[in-house]
């Protein structure tokens, strides 16, 4: 039990740190350009994870599944993620993304047909009142936020409570691996399709350290912190796993003020506490 919570901490510790990887590739590389390539070098690890494993991947039996959670998992999650953080902090698009098990919440019912209690109801509606405080807070301590940016990562936190969701749904039929791995093929094919007309040579400007950023985001907060997670809840449950989530908005901002030097105004602060406090209600 011990190791599986260990694993569930350093998945969202993982992923964490893409927030922060994506905050100081903004400049490096088009929001687009940078999703292709995160995940063109993670569907080549995944595939061969496959491979040496010995199981198939359905690209075209079930390529409807594929490139529906490619579309919301892969290419509209990661791609709005990496726009807002363009505009606005990776401490506020980690309060922001505190909604995501309010988003799979909302979709729950319409999709897998499973009653929902109040009390996740009220925390929905909690985490909510908490995005718009963190929301009207975003001002108070600098002027790169971004209403723009701020929106960008609100419909990230939808399209990933779409995608897992869909997962829940589709995973009736095909493993986790498989499912991630394919997912990963079709989104990247969107996300190269989306750099067309959109990505020009002078927009490219990539360093040692942006290459090493590059590589963390498509090894260790991909395919790395896929396999903690799961793993992870695997081990304790799917229930008790859940909760576990709230951490990444905690890590992204302890790691946004430590290294970017980011400031955080009380207000969007308070608002974070509240999000993440309603997100844990709805998730018990």
């Amino acid at each position: 039990m011990k190791r599986g919570i260990l694993l569930l901490i350093a998945a969202t510790l993982l992923w964490g740190g893409n927030y922060i990887c994506g905050r100081f590739l903004a400049l490096a590389l088009p929001s687009t350009l940078l999703n292709t390539v995160r995940w063109a070098i993670s569907t080549i690890i995944l595939v061969g994870i496959m491979t040496i494993s010995k199981k198939r991947l359905p690209l075209f039996s079930k390529w409807k599944e594929f490139l529906i959670l490619g579309f919301f998992g892969v290419f509209a999650f990661s791609t709005l993620n990496y726009l807002g953080l363009r505009s606005i902090s990776a401490s506020q698009a980690g309060m922001i993304s505190a909604g995501i098990p309010v988003a799979i919440l909302i979709f729950t019912p319409f999709f897998l047909k499973e009653h929902i209690k109040l009390k996740a109801w009220i925390g929905t509606a909690v985490s909510i009142i908490g995005v718009i405080t963190l929301l009207l807070g975003k001002n108070q301590a600098s002027s790169e936020g971004s209403l723009i940016g701020d929106m960008e990562i609100v419909l990230s936190c939808l399209a990933w409570g779409l995608y897992t969701v869909l997962g829940k749904q589709y995973g009736k039929q095909m493993d986790p691996l498989t499912m991630t791995a394919g997912a990963s093929f079709y989104g990247t094919i969107l996300s190269a399709i989306s750099c067309i007309g959109t990505v020009q040579p002078s927009m490219i400007h990539m360093s040692t350290n942006a290459w090493l950023a590059v590589l963390y985001v498509s090894t260790f907060a991909s395919v790395g912190a896929y396999f903690a997670w799961n793993t992870g809840v695997k081990i304790v449950g799917a229930g008790k796993a859940a909760p576990f989530i709230n951490l990444l908005p905690v890590w992204t901002v302890i790691f946004g003020v430590f290294l970017l030097h980011e400031q955080i105004s009380l207000m969007s602060l308070l608002g974070g506490i509240i999000t993440i406090a309603g997100a844990v209600l709805a998730s018990l």
